[in-house]
């Protein structure tokens, strides 16, 4: 086996990215990535009546959005057909696989009597072991001679040595009567041919594990390192599905959560580094490991989303967010920001990250920075306006034209025109949010004015003063 470590992702493109396939392929990406290692992506499309290219382009779309990167060009597994095959007739060849000419219906009848003496349904085909020149001409599959005792064990890194007794494996198909190869023997030949190292996927694929051994081993072939991973329960503790909400990996896209915390959230989702629950991408690559992954399912958690999510677009930088933001908005069939107003966001972004914990937050929090004059008024700023004395807000912009425009000035002068009137700043900023963003909550006021600027701040005061 390549001392270089291979992983790969190999969904099936029957539907978007599922928040569960994500987090398989985010663990193959920082395994290999950790590791200088390469990180393939496969396409298992060899169901034709399932697969379409709308799915496969989600799972690209999905992917990129949550920056997992992979090497080479995407590999369709239908293509590999041909070479699937031929591995097929080499272990024919080899004795280590036989035609079956065993039709359904027997099939069907030995399960019968089987079920009505109490007896292993597993099918046991009389063509196993019979001499070429007796077979019949008539359609036939190739089947895997499997081992008839013994055990097999699955040595995996997540789940331990898992044994499986031979006379529970059947002489798995290999090659359909049509030709055709089954899924079972093309992921081999696909891991095989791409030199894949590592086997990181779900737990409900465990019992696969012991039936590919079948073939790596007849092939007289390396088998990889395998990885069973839990699958991600609901809050409820049951498998996550639609119930629970959101399931594809572009639906949070669309919902407005950054990459960043969502790779942080799904990397600590049944991973641990002892406690540490906020890292980077470069810590994850560096702490990643298959023994960090526990065996129990784990439980996704909406509010610890929410959370990393708000401690990354605090830690980002502020072009960064502004370019996410533009995709989130185009994610989620949005309105694009105009290009004044997308740079005015990124002049407010200072004031505006720190306590947004998704980007509709954050945009919420940026209305007084994006929306145009005449500000309209939401109803808490109404109130908030109604309660000012006629002429105050007249009387605070000469104080104003005069100042500097710093924010120490900007304290000093509000302060002391407070002070003039007999009250406290504090009277005076419900007011002022409300003719400066047309909201009760925003950023501070004087974060507001520094962004908008003594010509639009001045002006906003002057409209609500008519």
């Amino acid at each position: 086996m390549s001392d270089q470590v291979v992983t790969r992702f190999a969904p099936s493109p029957t539907g978007f990215l599922h928040i569960g396939g994500a987090r398989t392929a985010l663990f193959n990406w920082l395994y290999a990535r950790g590791r200088g290692g390469k990180f393939l992506l496969r396409i298992e499309d060899t169901d034709r009546e399932r697969s379409t290219p709308e799915a496969t382009a989600a799972i690209l779309q999905g992917m990129e959005w949550l920056g997992l990167d992979y090497d080479g060009d995407v590999i369709s597994q239908f293509e590999g057909a041909t070479r699937h095959a031929e591995v097929a007739h080499q272990l024919l060849a080899k004795g280590k696989a036989y035609k079956c000419f065993s039709t359904q219906e027997e099939i069907a009848a030995f399960r019968e009597q089987a079920r009505a003496e109490g007896k292993s349904t597993l099918f046991r085909s009389p063509w196993r072991d019979t001499n070429p020149a007796s077979h019949p001409d008539a359609p036939f599959v190739i089947r895997i001679k499997a081992p008839q005792g013994g055990a097999t064990v699955i040595r995996d890194q997540v789940q331990g040595d898992v044994t499986i007794r031979n006379d529970q494996l059947d002489d798995m198909i290999l090659l359909r009567s049509d030709g055709s190869p089954v899924y079972m023997l093309a992921v081999v030949v696909d891991d095989h041919d791409m030199g894949v190292t590592h086997v990181i996927r779900g737990d409900d694929h465990l019992n696969n594990a012991a039936r590919q051994m079948m073939i790596y081993e007849a092939m007289g072939w390396d088998v990889p390192v395998w990885a069973h991973i839990p699958l991600i329960h609901g809050p409820d503790g049951k498998k996550l599905s639609k119930r629970h909400g959101a399931l594809g990996a572009q639906e949070y896209q669309a919902m407005g959560y950054p990459a960043a915390g969502m790779r942080n959230y799904l990397t600590r989702l049944g991973w641990s580094h002892g406690d540490d629950e906020f890292f980077t991408d470069a810590q994850a690559k560096d702490w990643f490991d298959l023994d960090g992954i526990g065996k129990s399912p784990a439980r996704f958690d909406l509010k610890k989303l929410e959370s990393l999510c708000g401690q990354h677009i605090a830690a980002s930088e502020d072009a960064a967010l502004r370019q996410e933001i533009v995709a989130y908005l185009a994610a989620a069939n949005l309105p694009a920001l105009t290009e004044t107003q997308s740079s005015d966001l990124e002049r407010a972004m200072y004031c505006l990250k720190d306590r947004a914990r998704t980007f509709p937050e954050l945009l919420e929090k940026a209305h007084f920075a994006l929306t145009s004059r005449p500000i309209s008024l939401d109803e808490k700023a109404a109130k908030a306006l109604s309660s000012v004395s006629d002429g105050i807000l007249d009387e605070l912009t000469p104080q104003l034209q005069n100042a500097s425009w710093s924010r120490n000035e900007l304290e000093e002068a509000l302060n002391s025109f407070a002070e003039a009137k007999g009250t406290k700043f504090g009277k005076l900023a419900g007011p002022l949010r409300a003719v400066l963003a047309g909201r009760a909550v925003t950023p501070s006021v004087f974060d507001m004015m520094l962004v908008l600027g003594r010509e639009e701040t001045l002006a906003r005061l002057s409209d609500a003063a008519t």
